[in-house]
């Protein structure tokens, strides 16, 4: 199993994530890129590392140096790398999202390259990435790909090689357990975020998610304003009833994305608190006009739950018109994460 921590672990920070996941005995860490994963290393980490994404050549050495395994997936990444160094790699090849990889009708050429000037690296993996893996409803694209990426690993075979074969992310681990070969890439599920709504929908009833998340402010002002008033930037939001107002200080900055404004939702003594006007830089506003007890330094939850109340990843996703993916990614690195 591999735990991806790309992107700063959706945005729950890689560091801490990843020393999470060793010690819960994950077999390997996933990373975007080199400058990902040599931090990791710097901190004692020791787990397999894969590079899932695009690597600077003036940068492989430190990889092979750093028993880092690294994607090579086109000719030219193929040609750059060094004869003479015990480099790992995973070659990935493209059946179908044309995005990163070799064709499959390409792998007789790649492994016929490797033998003759690469004899010092290892072909440690082979893999592909799946295009529509989301909707167990239309399972044929996958099963497509799959096909194609069966034609690879037999020409890999008939060489004698036996290295780690993956497809699966988390959808495709979940939808399409014929897809599990050797080792399944968990991004989003190992977070307790539903990979989208359908696979959600078909799969609840047999796997249980629970978001690891929560993100959490506090009221840090609070006033009463007349009826007629218009709240945030531009006036862009008219007060139809005197209404005690929250500030808190989260914005755009933070990662609170600004088109939740006006109808964004916090939780706030386990109520849900609408966000009135434009969403700031650091500042939201929301109406605690019936909310009771609320205090100075009360706590208010962005994501998370708060007595028995939920506001969850998707629902703000759906709310600014984006995914659950693109709302944790997007928290801002320097916001500090506690892992209890």
């Amino acid at each position: 199993m591999m735990a991806v921590c790309k992107s700063n672990a959706y945005g729950h920070s890689f560091i801490d994530y990843a020393q999470a996941m060793e010690k819960l005995g994950i077999d390997w860490l996933g990373l975007d890129s080199i400058l990902e994963a040599l931090p990791l290393r710097q901190n004692g980490l020791t787990k397999p590392m894969l590079v899932l994404g695009y690597t600077l050549p003036e940068m492989i050495a430190e990889a092979a140096a750093n028993n880092i395994s690294l994607t090579v997936s086109n000719w030219d990444a193929l040609k750059i790398l060094p004869a003479d160094n015990k480099l790992k790699i995973h070659l990935k090849f493209d059946t179908g999202m044309c995005r990163q990889g070799f064709f499959p009708e390409e792998v007789d050429k790649v492994l016929d390259y490797l033998a003759q000037n690469l004899s010092q690296v290892e072909i440690e993996g082979v893999y592909t990435h799946f295009a529509g893996a989301k909707n167990p409803a239309f399972p044929q694209g996958t099963k497509e790909q799959l096909k194609k990426f069966q034609i690879v690993l037999d020409a890999v075979a008939q060489r004698g090689l036996k290295p780690l074969r993956h497809a699966a992310a988390t959808s495709g681990a979940i939808v399409f357990p014929e897809a599990q070969f050797d080792m399944v890439r968990l991004g989003i599920g190992l977070y307790g975020l539903w990979p989208s709504q359908e696979v959600q929908y078909a799969y609840s009833d047999k796997f249980e998610l629970q978001p690891i998340l929560t993100w959490k402010t506090v009221v840090a002002e609070i006033k009463p304003v007349p009826a007629g008033s218009r709240v945030g930037y531009d006036f862009t939001e008219l007060l139809e009833r005197p209404t005690v107002i929250g500030i808190l200080p989260i914005g755009y900055w933070h990662g609170y994305d600004r088109n939740l404004s006006s109808i964004g939702k916090v939780l706030v003594n386990g109520h849900r608190a609408r966000v009135l006007g434009r969403v700031s830089m650091d500042i939201i506003t929301v109406d605690l006009t019936d909310i009771p007890d609320v205090q100075i330094g009360s706590e208010a939850v962005l994501l998370g739950e708060q007595n028995n109340a939920v506001m969850s990843a998707d629902e703000m996703a759906s709310l600014a018109e984006t995914s659950s993916y693109e709302i944790v990614t997007r928290l801002n690195p320097l916001i500090k994460r506690f892992y209890i």
